[in-house]
């Protein structure tokens, strides 16, 4: 006797519990990002997520295997507005999602009180533009950062404004945030050892937008730089006021002021070849194919120009999620030790840390401004 087999159609509830079945197998890995997307350094903060987002979306396109499994990568991008309580409250949501790794945040005075809370709960955090010395020097074995350091910018930047500038005075203004008062605390003692003189210091805040009282006691020390530690969004203004009184000193500043939207915030009190500026980080003619690369990627993904470290947030995504790959794990326990000693060829140059957890061989970019555009004048180390 011949049995016959019979088919038994799958129905809908039995396709959806397989796939289902399929869906469970693929393990989520979130990535975190925290930055200001409102208030007046929205402009970078944006610009910092837009660089960690587009990192995640090729991810996921080519395809993350991590230990043999298919991973997907879920981004969450979260608000600081640049303030320190708002960081610590963002970085406690982000720790209570189990986030895999924080990119961020963007300035050093969020970046410094956050990276407490990461340590404490072992989460990695991996900055892409706080250059404030302070945070990497808490001992937090979490604690990372993409570009180079306040300490090594303000002495190229002293030593620039004495040496190539061929200034004798110098007046510093800062504006009171750990980023603004430690770029010029390092750009007055580089300045000192370059054998000039700091004739005035004076200080504003990171809201102000009336300068007139600290440019006049500035004028009358008649110095030939004027250094300003903070944003562009108060620096661009701070110009105006120069212009309006004056005041013909060249103008400096660090990564803060040295954007692509310093013209449109400074109008007519740009000049020519009067701004000069550094960026952490920058190639050489090496490595700009690869630069230029991602610059067209970001604006054809995004539909603007990058504004600031795009870049790096970019490589700093791309570098964690290498270290996890090749410690077979998305925890950081597991692949922090793979991060410490990772060597990743990114965009931006070798992404590579010291112990403490600074990157090395950190480069700076030097600037000024001439036709209403950044222009740049060299690569130094």
């Amino acid at each position: 006797m011949q049995f016959k087999t019979k088919m038994i159609p799958l129905t809908g509830a039995v396709l959806l519990a397989l796939a289902g079945s399929a869906l469970a197998q693929e393990q989520i890995v979130k990535i975190g990002h925290v930055g200001p997307v409102t208030g007046t350094d929205a402009h970078m903060g944006k610009d910092n997520e837009n660089g960690a987002r587009l990192a995640v979306e090729e991810l996921n396109t080519k395809g993350v295997v991590i230990n043999g499994k298919k991973v997907k990568l879920q981004y969450m991008p979260e608000d600081d507005a640049a303030d320190p309580k708002q960081a610590t409250a963002a970085a406690t949501k982000l720790v209570d999602s189990n986030v895999a790794v924080v990119i961020g945040h963007l300035n050093s005075g969020a970046t410094i009180p956050a990276s407490r809370i990461y340590a404490n709960a072992g989460i990695v955090q991996i900055s892409p533009s706080s250059t404030n010395p302070k945070y990497t020097q808490q001992g937090f074995k979490t604690a990372f950062r993409v570009v180079a350091n306040d300490a090594q910018l303000g002495r190229v930047l002293g030593q620039y404004a004495v040496k190539t500038l061929a200034a004798k005075n110098v007046a510093v203004i800062d504006d009171r945030t750990a980023y603004g008062q430690g770029v010029a605390e390092e750009f007055a003692k580089g300045v000192k050892a370059a054998g000039g003189s700091v004739v005035a210091s004076q200080y504003t805040n990171n809201k102000a937008t009336d300068f007139n009282a600290i440019l006049t006691a500035i004028k009358a020390k008649k110095p030939d730089v004027i250094f300003f530690g903070g944003m562009d969004a108060v620096g661009g203004p701070m110009l105006q006021q120069m212009k309006q009184l004056g005041i013909n000193a060249k103008f400096m500043g660090g990564d803060g002021i040295c954007t692509g939207s310093l013209p449109g915030l400074a109008g007519a009190g740009l000049g020519e070849n009067q701004v000069y500026c550094a960026e952490a980080g920058g190639v050489e003619d090496a490595r700009k194919a690869g630069l230029d690369k991602f610059r067209a990627a970001y604006k054809k993904r995004f539909g603007i120009d990058v504004v600031y470290t795009a870049a790096y947030a970019y490589d700093a995504t791309y570098a964690v999620v290498d270290a996890m790959q090749k410690a077979k794990s998305s925890e950081p326990a597991k692949y922090l030790p793979e991060l410490a000693k990772i060597s990743y060829p990114g965009v931006t140059g070798t992404i590579a840390f010291d112990a403490k957890g600074d990157i090395k061989d950190g480069t700076l970019t030097l600037y000024t401004y001439r036709g209403g555009k950044r222009t740049e004048l060299a690569v130094v180390k």
